[in-house]
C-alpha cells in the first residue's frame, strides 16, 4: 500500500494522464494520512459571456470525480469595489477548511471543457500567494474528456472540514494601484527601464479600438505595457498551453527581457495568471521578479484622472 501512495506531481503543468494515473494511486478520502492529489473546479466566466454560464452550473454539469469547487467570485476581498480581489489569510483560511482541503495535499486546480485555459492559473496563484507549495494546472480539462477520462455530474460534494491555515499574503507577488500608477507615470524615465508589463486581454482592448467587456470603462492601456493576448499563449485546437518552447518564442518576440522584473495586468486580474502561467512554464524570470496587478484594469480605468494621461489608445 505504501508504494501506491508514493506517486507524487513533478511538473507544474499536469497532463490528463498523469493526473489520472496520480489519482488512482493516490486516495482523496478524509481518511487518507498521507498527502493526497486534490483536483480543484475553477470554473469560472466573464459577467458579459453570451451564454450566461456560470462556474458552479458548469461544474455540476462535468467535473473530476472527488473534485472540489473554488469560486473566484466569494473567496475575495467582499470589500473592494473591484471584483474577486485577493482575500485576506482568514477568509482564503475558511474557504479551504470548507473544501477539506490540507496544507499537505497536492491541488491540481482545472478549468472549463469549454474555455480549456482561462481561470484556473488565477486560482493556482492565489494558492501560491497564501503559501501552499504543491500547485499544479490541469492542462487541461477539454482534453481529459476528449481522452476518455472519469467525469461526473452533480452538486459538489460535502467534505469533512480541515484545519487549513495559511499563511500571511505574501505581497512580494503582487502589485497594489498607487505602485502602479508610479511605474506608468516614470515610464521610459532613467532608472525605471526595468520593469515590463504584460497585458493578457485582447489586442483591441489594450489599442483601445473595442470596448471593454464592463461598461462605462475606457479601454486602451497603460504606458509602456506590451500586448499578449492569452489565445497567442494556447493551442488553437485543445486550447492547452503551447509547449514550453514555443512560450519562449512568443515572449521574445514581444521584446521581453527575462532577466528584468515581469508585471502581469488584464482586466480584472483573472487572465494576468495565465501569463504568469506561461512564465513559470517556460522558464522566464523566478518568484522574486515576477507579479500581478490585482486590480488590473478594472481598478486603473477607473481610479487614473484624465489630467494624468496614462490610458494610451493606439491607432
Amino acid at each position: 500500500m505504501a508504494s501506491k501512495r508514493a506517486y507524487t506531481l513533478t511538473s507544474f503543468l499536469v497532463k490528463p494522464a498523469e493526473l489520472n494515473a496520480a489519482l488512482k494511486h493516490n486516495p482523496t478520502s478524509s481518511l487518507a494520512t498521507s498527502p493526497r492529489i486534490i483536483p480543484l473546479n475553477a470554473s469560472w466566466f466573464l459577467p458579459n459571456d453570451p451564454e450566461k454560464r456560470n462556474g458552479y452550473a458548469v461544474f455540476k454539469k462535468s467535473h473530476i470525480p472527488s473534485s472540489r469547487f473554488f469560486d473566484l467570485d466569494a473567496v475575495c476581498d467582499r470589500s473592494s469595489p473591484y471584483p474577486h480581489m485577493l482575500p485576506d489569510a482568514p477568509t482564503f483560511s475558511r474557504a479551504m477548511q470548507t473544501l477539506g482541503i490540507r496544507r499537505d495535499d497536492s491541488i491540481v486546480v482545472y478549468d472549463t471543457a469549454e474555455l480549456g485555459i482561462f481561470s484556473a492559473p488565477r486560482v493556482a496563484w492565489t494558492l501560491r500567494v497564501f503559501g501552499h507549495s504543491g500547485v499544479h494546472i490541469l492542462n487541461n480539462y477539454k482534453l481529459w474528456v476528449e481522452e476518455g477520462f472519469p467525469v461526473e455530474e452533480g452538486e459538489q460534494e460535502k467534505f469533512e472540514p480541515s484545519d487549513y491555515e495559511a499563511t500571511e499574503l505574501d505581497a512580494q507577488k503582487v502589485v497594489a494601484f498607487e505602485e502602479m500608477k508610479e511605474i506608468a507615470k516614470d515610464h521610459n524615465k532613467e532608472g525605471n527601464e526595468g520593469v515590463q508589463v504584460l497585458d493578457a486581454r485582447s489586442k483591441g482592448r489594450w489599442a483601445g479600438t473595442d470596448p471593454e467587456p464592463r461598461p462605462g470603462l475606457s479601454s486602451g492601456h497603460m504606458p509602456g505595457s506590451l500586448s499578449v493576448p492569452v489565445p497567442e499563449l494556447l493551442d488553437p485546437k485543445t486550447k492547452a498551453f503551447l509547449p514550453a518552447e514555443e512560450l519562449r518564442k512568443i515572449f521574445e518576440s514581444k521584446g521581453l527581457d527575462p532577466s528584468k522584473p515581469i508585471i502581469s495586468s488584464c482586466g480584472t486580474g483573472v487572465t494576468a495568471a495565465v501569463i504568469d502561467a506561461a512564465l513559470t512554464e517556460a522558464g522566464i524570470g523566478a518568484d522574486s521578479t515576477r507579479r500581478l496587478y490585482d486590480g488590473s484594469w478594472t481598478e486603473w480605468a477607473q481610479r487614473v484622472q484624465a489630467s494624468d494621461n496614462l490610458i494610451i489608445k493606439s491607432t
